[in-house]
């Protein structure tokens, strides 16, 4: 079995430990939003504070966003 599947972490279980934390999402049109999570739900619905809009054109401050779920490829702790 290859190595990478034991390292995986569920995206749940980091989004309940990322709680206040800062986040990083790679967006199925490769966008990418850094922002302060301060909710989500069991479809990975997210709400984000102080989020920031990274494309490879510009970056852009967008404040408080709800985000659904199914556009979101990745998710990273910060």
């Amino acid at each position: 079995m290859d190595d990478w599947l034991f390292t995986m972490v569920m995206p749940l279980a980091l989004l309940e430990k990322s709680i206040d934390k800062r986040i990083s999402l790679l967006l199925k049109d490769n966008r990418v939003l850094e922002g302060k999570l301060k909710g989500y739900d069991d479809y990975m619905n997210m709400v984000l504070e102080e989020t920031e809009e990274r494309t490879p054109d510009q970056e852009r401050r967008l404040g408080t966003v709800v985000l659904r779920g199914n556009n979101v490829v990745s998710i990273t702790a910060l």
